[in-house]
């Protein structure tokens, strides 16, 4: 049942059909919500007689449940939110794994369903023989164990790790159909727990020369890149949690560097050296991959930071609408370079704009989660989000990023995202 509101608590401002804000927070407003396509109701009324039927004891009240279990696994009956893989036909240890945005809330994403990118597999370290090294341009070289570390004060932070290469198919000429997490899902957030870097770089003693850290992992494809020393020694950490708890392999077991706002592949996994140079070493990730030619002539290169981004996950494509009715629309946005200062909604396609809800805690370098009100009158609609962080940055429209940055990159890809919804409800990815 949909409750009935006031026409002057409507107050369309965009789209003819968003709704101010503070209707979240009237008491008894019953919001439809697009859920997986197949469903038939969002609510309906019943008969007294058969709510009275449904409220009967089922079997599992009938029964004592099951017994107690070591770790603890989601039900079975949410089998179906999992990672979606992406992996090389011929070498199936390189690949990327996706994080279902769209089938997940809040702002933390559950450790077993972080996104994976990985050059060559996933390392059985054993802690116990592992070992990070601090050496170069220091005073002193350190050689840390993973007991030595776990000694040391920690940290811990809310930050969001996004790929650079996440979002890549917006640069395709065709809007590709797929769903949200499926190729928006290479950013995930957790809780990370470490030892400020700071405090190991002091230790060992900088020399003035350094201004570059070489970071390796201990994986087979030997992942290394250089990073700003400054940027190690404002925020970095040594992560040994993630969640809670140690962090799991395929995030970087026993040890990963997590650099607040930087694109996922500096935040090197399975951590093992820190070179202290005065220049960058120019590997792999850093010149044919990670630098993009532009429509100058010039190429981009060590752009590190993650710029403001929004999406919306409901409604998204493969989800339906449930016909004409109020709906909340619901995303996540996120800025490399700080708090997230406001999200805007539009269902029009961009011609007018109205301000959604942001969900508390509001961090910086965190996923935020924003909500808004839709009162959608069955008509064909197009949905949007655009964010603006706290220096303030505004998420670009498709076009203006294309256009500013042309076709050769693949990179860094954050334009506006827009669903579209036809009178049948069905929801796909436009170009608008």
């Amino acid at each position: 049942m949909t409750a009935k509101l006031d026409p002057e608590d409507l107050q369309p401002v965009a789209g003819g059909g968003l709704l101010h804000r503070r209707l979240l927070l009237k008491s008894g407003l019953v919001l439809a919500t697009a859920a997986a396509a197949g469903s038939t109701h969002a609510a309906s009324d019943a008969p007294a007689q058969k709510i009275t039927e449904d409220l009967a004891s089922p079997s599992w009240m009938r029964t004592p449940g099951q017994p107690f279990t070591t770790y603890g696994k989601p039900s079975k009956y949410e089998a179906r939110v999992i990672r979606s893989i992406g992996a090389n036909r011929d070498l199936p240890s390189n690949g990327v794994s996706w994080t279902p945005l769209e089938s997940l809330e809040g702002i933390i994403t559950p450790s077993g369903l972080h996104f994976e990118r990985h050059h060559n597999g996933v390392p059985e370290i054993d802690p116990a023989q592992h070992r990070l090294v601090i050496h170069g341009l220091v005073k002193q070289p350190l050689m840390f164990t993973v007991d030595s570390l776990l000694r040391y004060p920690m940290q811990s932070h809310l930050i969001f790790i996004e790929c650079g290469g996440n979002s890549n198919a917006g640069w395709h000429e065709e809007p590709i159909q797929r769903p949200l997490g499926s190729f928006h899902g290479l950013v995930s957030c957790s809780e990370w727990t470490g030892v400020p870097l700071a405090v190991l770089l002091d230790q060992a003693g900088i020399d003035p020369k350094a201004t570059w850290v070489i970071a390796e992992g201990a994986d087979a494809a030997v992942m290394n890149v250089s990073l700003p020393l400054a940027k190690l020694m404002d925020d970095a950490i040594v992560a040994l949690y993630q969640n809670g708890e140690r962090i799991r392999p395929e995030n970087g077991y026993p040890l990963r560097l997590v650099i607040p706002g930087f694109e996922g592949v500096t935040n090197v996994k399975w951590l093992r050296r820190l070179q202290l140079t005065s220049e960058p070493v120019m590997a792999r990730n850093e010149t044919s991959k990670y630098t993009e030619l532009l429509p100058s002539g010039k190429a981009r290169q060590f752009t590190f930071t993650i710029e403001a981004k929004s999406l919306i996950t409901s409604p998204s494509a493969f989800q339906k609408m449930f016909g004409a009715n109020i709906y909340e629309i619901r995303g996540l946005a996120w800025s490399g370079r700080g708090k997230v200062a406001k999200v805007e909604v539009s269902a029009d396609g961009g011609k007018s704009w109205a301000e959604a809800a942001l969900q508390e805690p509001v961090l910086s370098r965190c996923f935020t989660r924003f909500r808004m009100p839709w009162s959608w009158d069955g008509s064909p609609a197009i949905l949007k989000s655009r964010a603006t962080d706290e220096t303030g940055y505004v998420q670009p429209e498709r076009d203006v990023l294309v256009k500013e940055r042309g076709r050769n990159g693949y990179f860094h890809y954050n334009g506006i995202l827009a669903w579209g919804i036809d009178e049948d409800g069905v929801i796909s990815h436009v170009y608008a």
